[in-house]
């Protein structure tokens, strides 16, 4: 997708409408213009609404654009908007603080039309271009949720901000067989349907990833030890109906499911997931097609014992 075929939105600053019913005349037809007139007005719609670029003047009352440029990239939510300055002032001086407190264009007026618009299209596809790298550094490429590396940071930080936090670790069950006997593509989609799967029966605070190759986690804060049980118990259910579309034959395939609690042994969220991955190892051991919780001290030992890789039962 390019910058002519998205739909984007571009935030204008400045205090003369004159300069602000030009751009709009100008733009209106490609894009979504929002107006501010003043600073503080500008930080509050970036904040407020999706914004994809800021047309941004340098002489304004009570903030400069300098000012305005500094406020937007020292706030995580706002630092990368990228910022041309639309300005009269053709000063080295300005030119200068305007790339140092984070600009990333410099457009002197009175502009040509379509330099402006090359400059804005160029801004826009490179800001496409960057959120499609980010998402593919941090999602799994066959099912899009988070990879394994991203799962970690996310897991890694929830862990740390809640007393109460509760995993899962997921498996699908003779995953081996399912590839051999039917190849490699029916294997992806029995992949992707189980990310789809799980995916719809979770809430928005659960953190959600692939981090194997047919194994997924969950990592979910504030929910009692029960409730989230039933709650991966209700996904593994899930799997009762589910059937591999497009194949010659009817392809039915199950989950298996290890929970367990945050608590004084598991010390990180690499030792709550152990201990949710010794769950699962039971799951397997078991027969398979069954949520298993980690539950007592004796089980939480017997993970600890098991965390030098030791192999399980698929």
């Amino acid at each position: 997708m390019n910058a002519d075929e998205e739909e984007y939105t571009i935030l204008t600053v400045d205090d003369n409408a004159s300069n602000i019913n030009i751009l709009i005349e100008m733009l209106a037809d490609r894009y979504d213009i929002l107006v501010a007139l003043d600073g503080n007005t500008a930080l509050e719609i970036a904040r407020e609404e999706r914004v994809d670029l800021i047309l941004l003047d340098i002489v304004m009352p009570v903030m400069t654009g300098f000012d305005v440029c500094q406020t937007l990239k020292q706030d995580p939510a706002t630092r990368d908007i990228p910022v041309i300055f639309l300005t009269a002032k053709t000063d080295d001086d300005s030119i200068e603080k305007a790339y140092a407190v984070g600009g990333i264009d410099y457009v002197v007026k009175p502009f040509r039309r379509v330099e402006l618009s090359a400059r804005i299209r160029t801004q826009l596809h490179l800001r496409t271009l960057m959120k499609d790298l980010e998402y593919l550094a941090n999602h799994d490429p066959l099912t899009g949720v988070y990879n394994r590396r991203r799962f970690f940071e996310l897991a890694t930080a929830l862990y740390g901000d809640h007393s109460q936090v509760c995993a899962a670790m997921i498996d699908i069950d003779n995953f081996k067989s399912i590839n051999d006997a039917y190849g490699h593509p029916v294997g992806d989609e029995v992949i992707r349907l189980t990310a789809q799967t799980i995916g719809k029966h979770l809430d928005d605070d659960v953190i959600f990833g692939r981090i194997g190759g047919e194994e997924f986690a969950l990592v979910s804060p504030k929910k009692e030890r029960d409730r989230f049980f039933h709650a991966v118990e209700d996904i593994r259910n899930a799997f009762e109906s589910i059937v591999v579309p497009g194949c010659e034959e009817p392809i039915q395939f199950r989950i298996s499911c290890g929970v367990a609690e945050k608590s004084d042994r598991t010390h990180s969220v690499d030792g709550l997931l152990r201990h949710a991955d010794e769950a699962l190892y039971q799951a397997k051991t078991r027969g398979k097609n069954r949520t298993i919780r980690l539950q007592d001290r004796d089980d939480a030992l017997h993970a600890q014992a098991r965390s030098n890789g030791q192999g399980r039962t698929r």
